[in-house]
């Protein structure tokens, strides 16, 4: 069994009269800074002086300066602007400006992993990652509670990497949920294996064709909608807190004997997993690294045609129609 954490294994004072620096300002940076602020961290925001989260990130009282000047005042820098920016940044304005003893941290280890970011010698190398998005880490330490999250050591230069990365999920909520430890390896290859075959790629995927084959049998889209795509988080609600067994449990006997005999015949399980196997060796190998490097410095036509197509897609019409018409507790949620 992996080793979990809680808040009686983290020590606080690890961070005292250190710097956290924040590269980033969006989901996870704005979320990480303002739970480090609360927990009396000094924390400083490093941004593009152009960037749209400059006045935003000074508005919420920080600190705020150019990469290169944050970096160089950070004990902690953490990385949390996109995967397919880190490189280039680190390369021009926090490699040249990390001090000896310092520690450079991760929320997902993307960059290590692949050897785009090559740490220099005489820095710890710590993996901090909350597994949800950064509303959901703000909500959630503001309500008193946390978000699960994962932790890794891949460089122990000071001797006390693991000690300041439990230190560093305490202060933002972590250890109140439970923090799981991992590898970078870990972490990246079943963070990218989630997300392109169940989380986003499968789901989705599922959720459009359930649309579609409603709607072109002659059914309405409000009801294709709210059947293949708004009930969805009611089941998943249930399995975060039950798990499968326990969403059985909760759901009809007809709609349980309809997973059994109809769930196999849209999802096979022999061919789905080996298109998985598929997905996850290209994961393994760099293959899917590589390409999505490539897509960004191309200038995303795939990312931005396929993003397009989604949005205009009836699915995404009809839901942005009937959300707006629902007095339904997830419209507060505030997707910074």
């Amino acid at each position: 069994m992996a080793k979990m954490y809680y808040a009686a294994d983290c020590d606080m004072k690890k961070l005292d009269g250190k710097v956290v620096t924040i590269i980033g300002y969006g989901s996870q940076g704005h979320a990480h800074a303002k739970n480090l602020k609360d927990s009396g961290i000094n924390v400083v925001v490093g941004l593009r002086p152009t960037g749209k989260s400059w006045e935003a990130a000074k508005a919420d009282g920080f600190e705020v300066l150019p990469v290169a000047e944050a970096a160089k005042k950070g004990d902690i820098v953490m990385m949390l602007i996109p995967d397919e920016l880190q490189a280039e940044v680190y390369a021009k304005e926090i490699e040249p400006n990390l001090k000896p003893g310092s520690a450079l941290a991760f929320a997902h280890g993307f960059n290590v992993r692949y050897s785009y970011i090559k740490p220099p010698a005489g820095v710890d190398v710590f993996l901090a990652a909350p597994k949800g998005p950064g509303h959901t880490v703000r909500s959630q330490f503001v309500e008193g509670f946390g978000v699960p999250s994962l932790i890794a050591v891949e460089v122990n230069a000071t001797g006390e990497a693991k000690e300041t990365a439990l230190a560093y999920l305490a202060g933002i909520g972590g250890a109140r949920a439970g923090i799981l430890e991992t590898t970078f390896k870990e972490e990246t290859e079943t963070d990218l294996f989630g997300e392109q075959t169940v989380l986003c790629g499968g789901v989705v995927d599922l959720m459009r064709a359930g649309f579609e084959v409603l709607t072109e049998a002659g059914y309405s889209k409000e009801a294709a909608y709210f059947e293949c795509v708004h009930e969805l988080k009611l089941i998943i609600d249930l399995v975060n807190k039950f798990g499968v067994s326990g969403m059985d449990f909760s759901i009809s006997d007809t709609a349980e004997y309809g997973q059994y005999v109809s769930g196999p015949r849209v999802v096979p399980l022999d061919t789905v997993k080996e298109n998985m196997r598929g997905v996850l060796a290209d994961i393994q190998d760099g293959t899917f690294a590589k390409n999505w490097v490539e897509e960004h410095k191309s200038g995303r036509p795939l990312f931005t045609k396929k993003r397009e197509e989604i949005r205009q897609h009836a699915m995404e019409l009809t839901g942005k129609d009937l959300r707006e018409k629902m007095n339904w507790g997830v419209n507060n949620i505030d997707l910074v």
